[in-house]
């Protein structure tokens, strides 16, 4: 990943990384090839440690306290979700963290609430979420041009936040506090329930004699994700939006016999396919009633 150039009020940062998972690993060497002085970071896995050699060779080890002590300009905290309010009250009950020290976390669930114990002890917290999905590998670097942050932040820390995205080389989307649920919310209920969902495709291809699913979904996912990413509902197509409840029901009726598991994710997912096709106007009230029975919460267990 090439160094972008600087805003001149950012400066250098002296940065340490407490958590060098995926995220932790990879922020790291960004910001370290956008010029920034990664000095120290804690890894206690041996999957943490590999991550480091790979991405931050030769970067000394320490435990978290010396990591936060080492970071002078700006602490990132790359941990899990739950584990982040235990992280930042250690620290801060070690007196770990100092006035003006950017204490910045990367989870998209959480907001600056976490970060309490650090702004206690007189640091400056900063929630800085990428919303990207990591491998924790050198391939991740070239993802992250372009990608977006969910940025929650005092009012005093937003010029350097927008600056520190910038180094990274992506977009700042503002987030409010009480808007962090729901933002993470929709990159969960897109990113990760989308891997649910194509591997749950390519499962059922397989048991129709399929020998090579990838090849057959790859082209059809992606234009199907262009599509919607430019035309939003107005890009559906298939048997829900025609109203076909026919179709639909020998669909229900395959998967009950084949994988009866799969039945519940199926019908949830048809049926709210369905309320925004009315909704937008693709599927007439009239056109769906026949659809709407066979996806009904009471219908048969069987589909004829």
């Amino acid at each position: 990943m090439s160094a972008l150039p600087r805003h001149p009020s950012i400066g250098p940062l002296t940065v340490g990384i407490i958590g060098p998972g995926r995220v932790g690993a990879v922020l790291g060497a960004a910001l370290s090839a956008a010029g920034h002085h990664v000095v120290a970071a804690s890894a206690g896995s041996a999957g943490a440690k590999g991550r480091i050699a790979r991405l931050l060779p030769g970067l000394p080890l320490l435990p978290a306290a010396q990591v936060a002590h080492a970071a002078t300009d700006l602490l990132v905290v790359a941990v899990p979700d739950d584990d982040l309010a235990g992280v930042v009250g250690d620290l801060a009950d070690r007196g770990a963290l100092r006035p003006g020290q950017v204490v910045l976390h990367t989870s998209g669930a959480h907001g600056l609430a976490v970060l309490a114990p650090a702004a206690i002890a007189g640091a400056r917290p900063l929630a800085l979420h990428p919303a990207m999905t990591f491998t924790g590998t050198p391939a991740d670097l070239d993802r992250l041009a372009g990608i977006s942050y969910g940025i929650t932040a005092p009012a005093d820390l937003k010029a350097f936040a927008e600056d520190l995205v910038h180094d990274l080389g992506g977009n700042s989307e503002w987030v409010a506090e009480h808007d962090r649920a729901l933002y993470h919310t929709a990159l969960a209920h897109g990113a990760n329930h989308l891997v649910t969902l194509v591997n749950e495709a390519m499962d059922r291809l397989r048991d129709a004699g399929v020998v090579y699913p990838e090849k057959v979904l790859g082209p059809l996912l992606h234009a199907a994700l262009d599509n919607t990413l430019r035309m939003r509902d107005a890009a559906l197509t298939g048997p829900v939006v025609r109203g076909d409840a026919g179709t639909v029901a020998r669909h229900v009726a395959a998967l009950e016999t084949t994988a009866p598991d799969s039945v519940p994710a199926y019908v949830a997912l048809a049926r709210r396919t369905a309320d925004r096709a009315i909704a937008a106007g693709r599927l007439r009230p009239h056109d769906a009633e026949a659809l709407l029975d066979v996806l009904a919460s009471d219908r048969p267990e069987r589909v004829a």
